[in-house]
């Protein structure tokens, strides 16, 4: 019965330093003293030695609204023609189910590229004028 090893290079023994010039000995590959080579010794991150760091030297003025930015994903309307049936409610969970509108934190807007032939009933979705105007047309709502 064939025993269970480890790939070669999984096991490697740990480096003893500073027990002489056999293994990394003397500085214990911290360099030749200094700041980094004490005990308790660096520098935070971003430390320039005194000069001013380049997160203090740029300015940062104004606001940014990136983190609360919201991305839509164009929808046309003749892939819901494709994807719903008659008399279907289209809302965010329905897109979710019939996999057209993907990822967290993503939100629809339906675009009037295409032709819609069914009665849909649009539900809490941005919608542009041109593609409510469609939707209504062809006998369905925009709530």
């Amino acid at each position: 019965m064939a025993q269970i090893v480890a790939p070669k290079g999984a096991n490697r023994k740990k480096t003893i330093v500073g027990r002489g010039y056999g293994s990394k000995g003397r500085c214990c590959g911290r360099g030749n003293n200094g700041q980094n080579a004490r005990s308790g010794g660096g520098v935070r991150p971003g430390f320039e030695g005194g000069q001013m760091p380049l997160y203090r030297r740029v300015a940062r003025r104004g606001f940014s609204n990136y983190p609360f930015k919201k991305e839509y994903v164009a929808i046309s309307l003749s892939i819901l023609d494709e994807a719903f049936e008659d008399g279907a409610v289209v809302s965010d969970e329905s897109l979710r189910d019939a996999f057209i509108l993907r990822g967290v934190g993503r939100e629809a807007k339906i675009l009037a590229n295409g032709e819609v032939t069914k009665r849909l009933v649009v539900d809490g979705v941005k919608t542009s004028a041109q593609a409510a105007e469609k939707i209504k047309a062809a006998g369905g709502e925009v709530r």
